[in-house]
């Protein structure tokens, strides 16, 4: 490459601008630094389900140098302390998948006593082993009004937030970053010995880079149909292929906003249903093979009727089809995909914005400043596919455990459909619970602890029988189970409500710890 690479991505919205201003913000403007540009299209608008994450966002938010409060009022944002998953065990349960960790004291987990516990008395997973779960549930904030401004609280959160506008605000970041933005579309694009020549526009002509990157959503322009990296379906795993997505207002502006996405199961699929200030992302992801779009509309509907009562038949969802997958080989030669372009599974516990985080963060590592791409293309696109592989084994297991007895989830249960690896961690589950050693760092995305969520959210038959001479601990553990209680009692009193904080926080900001002065180095947020 050149002594200041240049680099082109095509394609915005939140893969685009992401990306444009991570790598300006880490590489910096200096001498020899990437010159950056994106060329996007002013007619082509988001996929409009990407408006949950998971708390790693804050960090890329951080590394940003964008203010929590910038960001929740630019945005629409609200918080989000995990998903309250209804009616995916059997029709009338309902259980939760928080962001906190389950509580760890003296070398040894609560799981185990849990497990052995009567299961006709005990209380759920997530409301025995963490505060968050009552927290969420009584409607109150992750955190207090003077607890923020620099992504701190008591609790782990992550955010809703209106895609397009989160667009918006990565783009005049990365402006100010110094990536150049070209407003056009792309008519062709030249390939060469290196990968890709150039791209043509008819607004900006011919423009050549030395590196490239494909945000261009499920057209994948240059990664898939310039430079012709197949596409790998889940298919097979992951049954849903469809999804109807609609935004409704509140019919009250001082509605109360749940902290958590409510995720629905329906009888060939799921709704998603996302809480912003002034309004509900709602949408059901479905199985074209077990449902036809008619019915799907229908079952859309009768959801959306507790909300919008009679007027939720006159109401018109978008329709998106897309085939769950990725591409193994996301780094070709002098081009990379991010985004839609390198792979997509529904929004089940937002995968989507994360596996982009992820990227973008491992391009910045392997990017090639000197000699060969190929060695940081393998390590990419090795790294990537794994995490996909397990991506999908997780998202697998929400439908698989399924007791529902409706064609699509009995499908979902069907062996064949199951990956062989999530099939033999199954089989050990059954005599011992996730543990640390059964994800790997920096492959799998989400940890034990989350798997334990879905597991015994959903009365996974582990039996510890067996092992309860070894946990003979019961009492300190006891006590441990009452002390959260009594802590998630306190925080439920002295937390404000969410639909407070977020008020606060559009109209003020973060207020200040008392203790602390607005002139505190740690209350300075970096620009």
């Amino acid at each position: 490459m050149t002594s200041s690479p240049r680099i082109l991505i095509a394609g915005g919205g939140t893969a685009g601008w992401m990306t444009a201003a991570y790598l300006a913000r880490v590489f910096g403007q200096g001498a020899g630094a990437p010159r950056i540009t994106l060329i996007e299209s002013p007619d082509i608008g988001t996929v409009g389900v990407g408006e949950g994450s998971i708390p790693t966002i804050r960090t890329t938010l951080q590394t940003l140098g964008i203010d929590e409060a910038e960001f929740l009022r630019d945005c629409s944002a609200t918080f989000k302390q995990g998903i309250r998953f209804d009616d995916w065990e059997v029709e009338g349960t309902s259980y939760s998948h928080p962001f906190e960790a389950p509580y760890f004291t003296d070398g040894a987990g609560l799981l185990p006593y849990w497990l052995l516990q009567d299961p006709a008395t005990r209380p759920p997973f997530a409301e025995a082993v963490t505060l968050q779960k009552r927290v969420a549930d009584a409607g109150r904030a992750p955190k207090r009004a003077h607890e923020g401004g620099y992504f701190g609280g008591r609790m782990n959160y992550a955010y809703h937030f209106d895609a397009g506008r989160f667009g918006n605000l990565l783009a005049r970041y990365a402006c100010l970053y110094g990536v150049t933005h070209l407003a056009g579309r792309i008519s062709e694009v030249e390939t060469g010995t290196d990968g890709i020549a150039a791209v043509i526009s008819p607004e900006h002509g011919r423009i050549e880079a030395d590196f490239y990157i494909d945000c261009t959503g499920f057209a994948a322009l240059l990664i898939g149909k310039a430079l012709g990296s197949p596409f790998h379906s889940v298919r097979d795993v992951l049954l849903t292929d469809t999804a109807l997505a609609i935004q409704l207002p509140y019919a009250d502006p001082q509605e109360a906003i749940p902290s958590y996405t409510i995720s629905t199961a329906h009888e060939s699929g799921w709704t998603w249903d996302i809480g912003l200030d002034s309004r509900r992302g709602v949408g059901y992801v479905y199985s074209s093979a077990h449902s036809s779009d008619e019915r799907a509309r229908e079952v859309l509907r009768t959801y959306l009727r507790r909300y919008a009562g009679d007027n939720a038949a006159s109401l018109e969802p978008r329709l998106i089809r897309f085939d769950p997958g990725y591409r193994k080989a996301q780094w070709v030669r002098n081009c990379c995909a991010i985004g839609l372009s390198a792979g997509f599974y529904e929004p089940l516990e937002a995968t989507g914005i994360m596996m982009i985080e992820v990227a973008i963060g491992l391009l910045v590592d392997c990017f090639p400043f000197t000699g060969p791409a190929d060695a940081s293309a393998a390590l990419f696109n090795e790294r990537m596919c794994q995490r996909y592989e397990k991506t999908a084994e997780f998202l697998k297991l929400h439908y698989c455990i399924s007791r529902r007895p409706e064609a699509f989830w009995r499908d979902n249960a069907d062996p064949a459909t199951i990956p062989e690896n999530l099939r033999a961690l199954l089989d050990m589950w059954t005599y011992r619970p996730p543990s640390r050693f059964d994800t790997l760092t920096d492959i799998d995305i989400f940890a034990a602890s989350s798997y334990q969520y879905i597991l015994y959210g959903m009365n996974y038959p582990t039996d510890l029988r067996a092992q309860a001479p070894i946990h003979s601990r019961t009492e300190a553990a006891d006590k441990i189970f009452a002390r959260i209680r009594a802590f998630t009692d306190g925080a439920i009193r002295d937390l404000p409500s969410h639909r407070d904080l977020i008020t606060q926080i559009y109209a003020h900001g973060f207020a200040p710890p008392p203790a602390l002065k607005r002139t505190d180095p740690f209350l300075t947020v970096s620009r």
